[in-house]
Protein backbone atom coordinates (compact mmCIF):
# COMPACT_ATOMS: atom_id res chain seq x y z
CA UNK A 1 0.00 0.00 0.00
CA UNK A 2 1.28 3.34 -1.43
CA UNK A 3 1.91 6.19 1.03
CA UNK A 4 0.22 9.37 -0.54
CA UNK A 5 -0.07 11.55 2.15
CA UNK A 6 2.78 14.13 0.31
CA UNK A 7 0.60 14.43 -2.54
CA UNK A 8 -0.99 17.51 -3.36
CA UNK A 9 -2.36 16.76 -6.83
CA UNK A 10 -5.76 15.45 -5.44
CA UNK A 11 -8.76 17.24 -4.90
CA UNK A 12 -9.62 17.07 -1.41
CA UNK A 13 -12.91 18.96 -1.56
CA UNK A 14 -16.61 17.86 -3.24
CA UNK A 15 -19.07 20.19 -4.73
CA UNK A 16 -22.26 19.51 -6.38
CA UNK A 17 -22.34 18.96 -10.21
CA UNK A 18 -25.92 18.88 -11.16
CA UNK A 19 -29.54 17.41 -9.92
CA UNK A 20 -32.36 15.65 -11.95
CA UNK A 21 -35.92 15.01 -10.40
CA UNK A 22 -38.50 12.32 -11.93
CA UNK A 23 -42.24 12.85 -10.83
CA UNK A 24 -44.77 10.39 -12.09
CA UNK A 25 -47.61 11.75 -14.38
CA UNK A 26 -50.55 10.57 -12.31
CA UNK A 27 -52.05 13.57 -10.38
CA UNK A 28 -54.36 12.61 -7.82
CA UNK A 29 -55.96 15.73 -5.84
CA UNK A 30 -57.53 16.29 -2.49
CA UNK A 31 -61.04 15.95 -4.05
CA UNK A 32 -60.32 12.66 -5.71
CA UNK A 33 -59.15 11.01 -2.28
CA UNK A 34 -62.48 12.74 -0.60
CA UNK A 35 -64.43 10.15 -2.83
CA UNK A 36 -62.90 7.31 -1.18
CA UNK A 37 -62.67 8.46 2.30
CA UNK A 38 -64.20 10.47 4.83
CA UNK A 39 -61.98 14.08 4.30
CA UNK A 40 -61.91 17.32 2.20
CA UNK A 41 -59.49 20.04 0.16
CA UNK A 42 -59.81 21.97 2.81
CA UNK A 43 -59.26 19.23 5.70
CA UNK A 44 -56.16 18.17 4.15
CA UNK A 45 -54.50 21.71 3.30
CA UNK A 46 -55.18 23.12 6.41
CA UNK A 47 -53.33 19.99 8.07
CA UNK A 48 -50.28 19.14 5.92
CA UNK A 49 -51.07 21.63 2.94
CA UNK A 50 -50.87 19.09 0.45
CA UNK A 51 -52.97 20.11 -2.73
CA UNK A 52 -51.90 17.39 -5.01
CA UNK A 53 -49.89 14.87 -5.25
CA UNK A 54 -48.05 12.32 -7.97
CA UNK A 55 -48.98 8.38 -7.49
CA UNK A 56 -46.92 6.10 -9.41
CA UNK A 57 -48.72 3.46 -11.81
CA UNK A 58 -48.12 -0.25 -12.09
CA UNK A 59 -44.97 -0.38 -14.16
CA UNK A 60 -43.11 2.63 -12.23
CA UNK A 61 -41.00 1.33 -9.38
CA UNK A 62 -38.39 2.87 -7.01
CA UNK A 63 -35.63 1.22 -9.63
CA UNK A 64 -37.58 2.73 -13.20
CA UNK A 65 -38.01 6.18 -10.79
CA UNK A 66 -34.66 6.19 -10.02
CA UNK A 67 -33.09 5.43 -13.52
CA UNK A 68 -35.40 8.66 -14.71
CA UNK A 69 -33.99 10.89 -12.27
CA UNK A 70 -30.79 9.57 -12.51
CA UNK A 71 -30.03 10.19 -15.98
CA UNK A 72 -31.38 13.22 -16.02
CA UNK A 73 -29.01 14.58 -13.20
CA UNK A 74 -26.12 12.67 -15.62
CA UNK A 75 -27.27 14.64 -18.72
CA UNK A 76 -27.62 17.98 -16.93
CA UNK A 77 -23.97 17.54 -15.56
CA UNK A 78 -22.41 16.79 -19.33
CA UNK A 79 -21.46 13.96 -17.62
CA UNK A 80 -21.38 9.89 -19.14
CA UNK A 81 -22.22 6.72 -17.44
CA UNK A 82 -18.31 6.10 -17.54
CA UNK A 83 -17.67 8.92 -15.57
CA UNK A 84 -19.20 7.34 -12.49
CA UNK A 85 -17.51 4.98 -9.88
CA UNK A 86 -20.19 4.90 -7.06
CA UNK A 87 -23.81 4.96 -6.97
CA UNK A 88 -26.01 5.21 -4.05
CA UNK A 89 -29.61 5.18 -3.38
CA UNK A 90 -31.43 6.16 -0.29
CA UNK A 91 -35.02 4.67 -0.47
CA UNK A 92 -36.86 2.54 2.66
CA UNK A 93 -40.07 1.42 -0.17
CA UNK A 94 -37.88 -0.95 -2.15
CA UNK A 95 -40.00 -4.07 -2.63
CA UNK A 96 -37.46 -6.56 -3.08
CA UNK A 97 -34.28 -6.36 -0.44
CA UNK A 98 -32.26 -8.75 -2.82
CA UNK A 99 -30.92 -7.57 -5.07
CA UNK A 100 -30.09 -3.72 -3.67
CA UNK A 101 -31.50 -1.04 -6.14
CA UNK A 102 -28.36 0.73 -6.33
CA UNK A 103 -26.85 -2.19 -8.74
CA UNK A 104 -29.65 -2.45 -11.06
CA UNK A 105 -30.20 1.38 -11.41
CA UNK A 106 -26.22 1.77 -12.24
CA UNK A 107 -26.90 -1.42 -14.87
CA UNK A 108 -29.68 0.24 -16.72
CA UNK A 109 -27.92 3.63 -16.92
CA UNK A 110 -25.18 2.05 -18.17
CA UNK A 111 -22.68 2.61 -15.22
CA UNK A 112 -20.11 -0.53 -15.71
CA UNK A 113 -19.19 -2.06 -11.82
CA UNK A 114 -19.63 0.66 -9.82
CA UNK A 115 -19.79 0.77 -6.45
CA UNK A 116 -23.11 0.35 -5.25
CA UNK A 117 -25.34 0.26 -2.61
CA UNK A 118 -28.51 1.28 -0.49
CA UNK A 119 -29.16 3.58 1.99
CA UNK A 120 -32.15 3.32 4.11
CA UNK A 121 -32.21 5.91 6.83
CA UNK A 122 -36.21 7.12 5.27
CA UNK A 123 -37.07 10.61 4.78
CA UNK A 124 -33.44 11.39 6.24
CA UNK A 125 -32.04 9.12 3.69
CA UNK A 126 -30.97 11.46 0.35
CA UNK A 127 -28.66 13.78 2.90
CA UNK A 128 -27.31 10.43 4.59
CA UNK A 129 -26.85 9.42 1.64
CA UNK A 130 -25.32 13.13 0.25
CA UNK A 131 -22.77 12.98 3.30
CA UNK A 132 -21.29 9.41 2.39
CA UNK A 133 -21.31 10.76 -1.17
CA UNK A 134 -19.19 14.00 -0.42
CA UNK A 135 -16.95 12.27 1.94
CA UNK A 136 -15.85 8.66 -0.32
CA UNK A 137 -14.95 11.39 -2.76
CA UNK A 138 -13.37 13.09 -0.16
CA UNK A 139 -11.32 10.23 0.44
CA UNK A 140 -10.23 9.49 -2.18
CA UNK A 141 -12.17 6.57 -2.54
CA UNK A 142 -14.77 8.45 -5.84
CA UNK A 143 -14.76 11.28 -8.40
CA UNK A 144 -17.87 11.35 -9.15
CA UNK A 145 -20.96 9.80 -7.51
CA UNK A 146 -24.56 9.82 -8.46
CA UNK A 147 -26.61 10.07 -5.00
CA UNK A 148 -30.83 9.44 -5.32
CA UNK A 149 -33.62 9.22 -3.74
CA UNK A 150 -36.42 7.18 -5.11
CA UNK A 151 -39.53 6.26 -3.14
CA UNK A 152 -42.75 4.21 -4.47
CA UNK A 153 -44.79 4.94 -0.80
CA UNK A 154 -47.79 4.53 -2.58
CA UNK A 155 -47.24 0.68 -2.49
CA UNK A 156 -47.12 0.64 1.75
CA UNK A 157 -50.01 3.50 1.93
CA UNK A 158 -53.40 1.75 3.29
CA UNK A 159 -55.71 3.99 1.08
CA UNK A 160 -58.70 3.79 3.38
CA UNK A 161 -56.62 5.00 6.08
CA UNK A 162 -57.10 8.92 5.71
CA UNK A 163 -54.69 10.25 7.62
CA UNK A 164 -51.88 8.86 6.11
CA UNK A 165 -53.27 8.37 2.37
CA UNK A 166 -53.32 11.89 2.39
CA UNK A 167 -49.64 12.54 2.65
CA UNK A 168 -47.49 10.24 1.14
CA UNK A 169 -46.73 10.44 -2.48
CA UNK A 170 -44.16 9.13 -5.19
CA UNK A 171 -41.26 10.51 -6.95
CA UNK A 172 -37.60 10.43 -7.42
CA UNK A 173 -34.48 13.01 -7.20
CA UNK A 174 -30.87 12.52 -7.93
CA UNK A 175 -27.23 14.68 -7.65
CA UNK A 176 -24.32 14.12 -8.93
CA UNK A 177 -21.43 15.08 -6.58
CA UNK A 178 -17.43 15.34 -7.48
CA UNK A 179 -14.20 16.04 -6.41
CA UNK A 180 -13.43 19.45 -6.45
CA UNK A 181 -10.41 21.57 -5.05
CA UNK A 182 -13.14 23.53 -2.89
CA UNK A 183 -15.39 22.22 -0.95
CA UNK A 184 -19.32 23.01 -1.65
CA UNK A 185 -21.00 19.99 0.33
CA UNK A 186 -20.65 21.45 4.21
CA UNK A 187 -20.14 18.79 7.20
CA UNK A 188 -23.06 16.70 7.56
CA UNK A 189 -24.66 16.80 11.12
CA UNK A 190 -26.72 13.61 11.51
CA UNK A 191 -28.52 11.51 14.25
CA UNK A 192 -31.27 9.54 15.42
CA UNK A 193 -33.76 9.12 18.26
CA UNK A 194 -34.24 5.40 18.49
CA UNK A 195 -36.39 5.56 21.29
CA UNK A 196 -38.76 6.72 19.33
CA UNK A 197 -38.85 4.45 16.61
CA UNK A 198 -42.29 3.39 17.01
CA UNK A 199 -43.92 6.98 16.42
CA UNK A 200 -43.53 5.66 12.37
CA UNK A 201 -43.16 2.40 11.40
CA UNK A 202 -44.97 -0.41 8.88
CA UNK A 203 -47.89 -1.92 10.78
CA UNK A 204 -49.02 -4.96 10.09
CA UNK A 205 -45.66 -5.48 8.44
CA UNK A 206 -47.85 -3.81 5.37
CA UNK A 207 -48.88 -0.31 6.03
CA UNK A 208 -47.23 2.78 6.82
CA UNK A 209 -48.42 4.28 10.59
CA UNK A 210 -47.43 7.99 11.79
CA UNK A 211 -48.23 8.57 15.19
CA UNK A 212 -48.65 12.64 13.94
CA UNK A 213 -48.78 14.75 16.85
CA UNK A 214 -45.71 13.07 18.31
CA UNK A 215 -43.81 13.41 14.98
CA UNK A 216 -45.06 17.29 14.82
CA UNK A 217 -43.61 18.17 18.53
CA UNK A 218 -40.16 16.02 17.52
CA UNK A 219 -39.98 18.00 14.39
CA UNK A 220 -41.16 21.47 15.58
CA UNK A 221 -39.25 21.43 18.64
CA UNK A 222 -35.66 19.88 18.49
CA UNK A 223 -34.63 19.60 14.81
CA UNK A 224 -34.16 23.76 14.40
CA UNK A 225 -30.70 22.81 16.29
CA UNK A 226 -29.68 20.55 14.16
CA UNK A 227 -29.89 22.89 11.28
CA UNK A 228 -28.54 25.81 13.04
CA UNK A 229 -25.83 23.34 14.13
CA UNK A 230 -25.10 22.10 10.36
CA UNK A 231 -24.79 26.22 9.62
CA UNK A 232 -22.13 26.78 12.40
CA UNK A 233 -20.22 23.78 11.00
CA UNK A 234 -19.79 25.04 7.20
CA UNK A 235 -19.41 28.79 8.73
CA UNK A 236 -22.71 29.93 7.25
CA UNK A 237 -24.58 32.58 9.10
CA UNK A 238 -28.45 32.37 9.09
CA UNK A 239 -28.46 35.60 6.68
CA UNK A 240 -26.44 34.40 4.12
CA UNK A 241 -28.93 31.62 2.98
CA UNK A 242 -30.33 31.28 0.00
CA UNK A 243 -32.71 28.72 0.61
CA UNK A 244 -34.14 26.26 3.35
CA UNK A 245 -35.18 22.99 1.87
CA UNK A 246 -36.15 20.52 4.44
CA UNK A 247 -37.62 17.62 3.70
CA UNK A 248 -41.35 17.75 2.64
CA UNK A 249 -43.57 16.32 5.63
CA UNK A 250 -46.02 18.69 6.37
CA UNK A 251 -46.13 22.21 5.17
CA UNK A 252 -46.59 23.52 9.17
CA UNK A 253 -43.69 21.65 10.24
CA UNK A 254 -41.48 22.93 6.85
CA UNK A 255 -43.01 26.48 8.01
CA UNK A 256 -42.35 26.50 12.24
CA UNK A 257 -38.50 24.92 11.76
CA UNK A 258 -37.91 27.82 9.06
CA UNK A 259 -39.30 30.55 11.28
CA UNK A 260 -36.68 29.21 14.47
CA UNK A 261 -33.92 29.46 11.72
CA UNK A 262 -33.55 33.29 11.62
CA UNK A 263 -33.61 33.24 7.82
CA UNK A 264 -36.45 35.45 7.36
CA UNK A 265 -34.70 36.18 3.32
CA UNK A 266 -34.20 32.79 2.55
CA UNK A 267 -36.31 31.33 0.11
CA UNK A 268 -38.06 28.02 1.84
CA UNK A 269 -38.70 25.06 -0.20
CA UNK A 270 -42.86 24.47 -0.12
CA UNK A 271 -42.95 21.65 -2.60
CA UNK A 272 -45.46 19.35 -0.86
CA UNK A 273 -48.22 21.75 -1.63
CA UNK A 274 -47.83 20.38 -5.19
CA UNK A 275 -45.70 16.91 -4.64
CA UNK A 276 -46.81 15.68 -1.54
CA UNK A 277 -44.34 13.86 1.14
CA UNK A 278 -41.77 11.68 -1.19
CA UNK A 279 -39.77 10.37 1.68
CA UNK A 280 -35.84 11.10 0.56
CA UNK A 281 -36.91 11.93 -2.75
CA UNK A 282 -38.64 15.40 -1.49
CA UNK A 283 -35.27 17.14 -1.20
CA UNK A 284 -33.41 16.24 -4.29
CA UNK A 285 -36.53 16.92 -5.75
CA UNK A 286 -37.69 20.25 -4.61
CA UNK A 287 -34.04 21.41 -5.08
CA UNK A 288 -34.29 20.16 -8.74
CA UNK A 289 -37.81 22.09 -9.46
CA UNK A 290 -36.47 25.27 -7.66
CA UNK A 291 -33.73 25.28 -9.71
CA UNK A 292 -35.60 24.71 -12.70
CA UNK A 293 -37.92 27.69 -11.66
CA UNK A 294 -34.85 30.13 -11.25
CA UNK A 295 -35.18 30.15 -7.79
CA UNK A 296 -32.22 28.59 -6.91
CA UNK A 297 -28.94 30.59 -8.91
CA UNK A 298 -25.77 28.99 -9.70
CA UNK A 299 -23.72 29.94 -6.37
CA UNK A 300 -26.81 29.56 -4.07
CA UNK A 301 -26.57 28.85 -0.71
CA UNK A 302 -28.84 26.52 0.62
CA UNK A 303 -29.46 24.20 4.30
CA UNK A 304 -31.21 21.19 3.63
CA UNK A 305 -32.71 18.73 6.97
CA UNK A 306 -33.69 15.66 6.56
CA UNK A 307 -35.86 14.17 9.24
CA UNK A 308 -38.29 10.74 9.57
CA UNK A 309 -38.33 6.99 10.63
CA UNK A 310 -36.06 5.81 12.80
CA UNK A 311 -36.40 8.37 14.11
CA UNK A 312 -32.99 9.54 12.09
CA UNK A 313 -32.26 13.38 11.20
CA UNK A 314 -29.36 15.16 8.85
CA UNK A 315 -28.58 18.53 8.15
CA UNK A 316 -25.86 19.92 5.97
CA UNK A 317 -25.26 23.02 3.56
CA UNK A 318 -24.67 23.22 -0.18
CA UNK A 319 -23.59 25.65 -2.49
CA UNK A 320 -25.85 24.93 -5.90
CA UNK A 321 -23.89 24.38 -9.21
Amino acid sequence: MSNDSGRTDRPRGARLVSFGEYQPANVVTNDDLAQRVDTSDEWIRSRVGIAERRIAGPAETVVSMAVAAGGKALAAGGLSPDDIDLVIVATCTQQDQIPNASASVAAKLGITAPGAFDVNAACAGFCYALGIAADAVRGGSARNVLVIGSEKLSDWVDWDDRSTCVIFADGAGAAVVSAAEEDAVGPVVWGSSGERADKIYLREHRYLYQEGQAVFRWTTTELYKVALEALERAGVDPAELTAFVPHQANLRIVESIARRLGAPQAVVARDIVSAGNTSSASIPLAIARMTERGELPSGSTVLTLGFGAGLTYAAQVLRIP
